[in-house]
Formats: C-alpha cells, sequence, structure tokens
C-alpha cells in the first residue's frame, strides 16, 4: 500500500522558483507554475503535436496515438504519480505537457535525420533543446518579452527530465544547474514518459495487426499473468477487450512500481529536500526491480515486432530521405527559408524551420517545392 504524500518533503517549493527572465506580477488566482502550464497549453507548438507522427503514420487509422494525444496521456499518469508521491502537480503537469513540443515531424526518424544533416556543419540537433529554443525564442505571444518567458524550474526540466548535465558542462546550457539533478517533479517525467508509449505502443500496434496476445505474453510474464487473471473474469469478452483490460493492469503496475521504486530510492538515501535531492550523485526517480523487468521486456518486444518491422522502417526511411532532399534545397535556396538572417547560420535556420512543421505541412512544402519526388513520400 502506498501512503499518499510520502515524499511530501521533497516538493519543490513554488515560491522558492528561480523566476523569469523577465519579471511579471502574480495574478491572484494562478501561482507561477500554473501559469506555465497554461501558457503551454496554448502555445502553437503544443497545438502542432496534434499533426505530428507517435509511431504509427497518419493514414493508417484515426484511432492511433498521435504526439499531442500520447502528451495527453503522459500528463495525466504524471499528475496522478506526483500527487499520490506528494510533489508540485503543477510543476510535473507543466513539464509533462512540454516533454515533446521540440520533436519534429515524422517521430524519432525526423530527429535522427535533421542530427545527421547538421553533423555536416559542427552542430547538433536534439529534441529537448530545441524545445528550450521554442519556448524561449520562437513563440511570439506577449507584447513585452520574447518567447513564453517561462520559470526556470520548467525550462531546466525541459532539457533536464531525460538526462542530467555533467559536472563541468560548459554549452548554451549551462545556466542549467551542471553537476546537479533536477527536482523529483521533472525526474518523473521520463519514466512516466516511459510507461505511456510501451502501453500505447502495444495497444495502438496490436490493433495494426503487428502480433497476437499470445506473442506478447510469451514475451512478457507479467502480461501473461495478468491476461491469464482477465481471461478467467471474462472468458465470453473478444481478444481486443482482453487486450484493453490487460493494459489498464499493466499501466496500473508499472505505475505502482515506479511510486514504489522512488519512495524506496528516497527513503534509503535519507533525502530530506530540494536542496539533498539536487546534490544527490544520482536520480531517485525509479522503478522497482520487477517493474523495471515488465518495461525491458515490452521495450524488446515493441523493438522487435513493431518498430523494426519493414513498413515502418520504409516509412521511416523515405520521411528521412525527404528531409535531407529539402534540406538541401533550401540550402541552394535560401530566399525559401523563413527567418532574418541575423537568427542564426543557414543551416541552423533551415534545421528549425523544418523541426517547427507538423508532418502535414512538410507534406504541403514538399509537394510544392519539389513535386518530382513528392510520390516518393506516402501521404
Amino acid at each position: 500500500m502506498i501512503r499518499t504524500g510520502a515524499l511530501a518533503q521533497l516538493r519543490f517549493p513554488v515560491e522558492r522558483s528561480l523566476g523569469r527572465r523577465f519579471p511579471e506580477s502574480l495574478p491572484s488566482f494562478r501561482n507561477d507554475f500554473q501559469r506555465d502550464r497554461d501558457r503551454i497549453v496554448h502555445s502553437r507548438a503544443f497545438r502542432r503535436l496534434e499533426a505530428k507522427t507517435q509511431v504509427f503514420p497518419a493514414g493508417i487509422s484515426d484511432h492511433f496515438r498521435n504526439r499531442l494525444t500520447h502528451t495527453l496521456e503522459v500528463a495525466q499518469l504524471a499528475r496522478t504519480a506526483a500527487r499520490v508521491l506528494g510533489v508540485d502537480e503543477d510543476l510535473t503537469e507543466a513539464l509533462a505537457l512540454a516533454h515533446d513540443i521540440g520533436h519534429p515531424p515524422f517521430a524519432h526518424s525526423g530527429e535522427a535525420a535533421l542530427n545527421q544533416i547538421l553533423a555536416r556543419f559542427g552542430e547538433r540537433f536534439e529534441h529537448n533543446v530545441h524545445a528550450l529554443r521554442i519556448v524561449e525564442a520562437f513563440e511570439h505571444r506577449y507584447a513585452m518579452y520574447p518567447g513564453l518567458n517561462l520559470c526556470f524550474e520548467v525550462r531546466e526540466g525541459i532539457v533536464k527530465h531525460s538526462r542530467d548535465l555533467p559536472q563541468g558542462y560548459a554549452g548554451p546550457l549551462e545556466e542549467y544547474l551542471p553537476g546537479l539533478r533536477p527536482p523529483i517533479e521533472a525526474q518523473l517525467i521520463d519514466l512516466v514518459d516511459e510507461i505511456a508509449y510501451n502501453t500505447a505502443d502495444v495497444d495502438d500496434a496490436h490493433e495494426a495487426g503487428f502480433f497476437q496476445l499470445s506473442e506478447l505474453t510469451a514475451a512478457v510474464p507479467m502480461a501473461a499473468s495478468i491476461l491469464e487473471e482477465v481471461e478467467t473474469n471474462f472468458p465470453a469478452s473478444e481478444e481486443r477487450i482482453h487486450l484493453h483490460e490487460m493494459q489498464r493492469r499493466l499501466i496500473d503496475h508499472l505505475m505502482r512500481g515506479l511510486m514504489e521504486g522512488t519512495i524506496g530510492a528516497c527513503t534509503a538515501a535519507g533525502v530530506a529536500d530540494v536542496d539533498s535531492v539536487r546534490a544527490w550523485p544520482e536520480r531517485l526517480v525509479r522503478f522497482t526491480a520487477e517493474a523495471a523487468e515488465t518495461s525491458a521486456a515490452m521495450k524488446k518486444f515493441l523493438h522487435a515486432r513493431v518498430y523494426h518491422t519493414e513498413i515502418l522502417v520504409e516509412e521511416r526511411d523515405q520521411s528521412a530521405k525527404a528531409i535531407q532532399r529539402l534540406f538541401e534545397y533550401l540550402l541552394e535556396n535560401p530566399t525559401q527559408v523563413p527567418g532574418d538572417e541575423g537568427e542564426g547560420s543557414l543551416p541552423r535556420r533551415i534545421t528549425d524551420y523544418i523541426a517547427s512543421m507538423t508532418d502535414s505541412y512538410f507534406r504541403r512544402v514538399y509537394a510544392q517545392l519539389l513535386p518530382q519526388f513528392t510520390p516518393s513520400l506516402r501521404s
């Protein structure tokens, strides 16, 4: 039984925020983290997630997750974990909602393609860093400052929710406390994200016909145990209902494992406040051994039976080639690139332009500028 509020002493106090780049007055009915959550939801970058691929490209089914619905599922689970543990729910929700806004079109294949292209120019593309640039500069909604003017802890969580900056780091993210861990609220996002995409991808891939339930249960022992219980309790239900019942229980198993594992790690470490969480030599949010084993088995199964299947590999290859072609075209025709020449090197400006696109907008631009290649990019 998980004791509600077990980590309340590690809650990040909103009044201790290091604040915004540009000071603002605070309205009486929302605190700073609530305002940041709302600014993210109202941003264009957040709305664009609706037309960006999660795993399966648009056109296969209207029911599969896109990047926006995935984000909402992450936010739902993250809020639950924060509420049960007793840490700040508003900060956690803001980070969950922002965690994918830096993704380019065509999911991870788009990110890999842009990173490979930029490497030729001695630069890199990384979606968390791009997300920071979006909230710092690219969103234009306010008269008094550029970007969304988010609190330091939200900006820090955007770049550090899935990785730490090593001690001695010197670079564009240097202000975000290299050598220190982010608060528990930010640490939660990476594993909650893992729970959301593992269970959702099982759901979508099964509906797409990539595997039978018997194949999943042969690879994931916890799924087998859960399915046996489900089939015993609901023998007349069809396989699709058995899957959904199993998925619900898998989410509960993984979420419980996340919260129990985190409480156990924090208790063993003896951390008493946010400062001791930051100073601890490793992250404290983690699964129990059993939940970690289930999550790892699910990922292994999905990589073997879904992500590396011929149809998705072909889709990713087509997308990467299209991004490469559009990049080369824009490099040779810089007047087609929006923005000011003072906003960085031409390769970086082109990358920012492509990364901002939804899948559908990319296809429209591609068809307009490179009509001879358009049939090779599946719509």
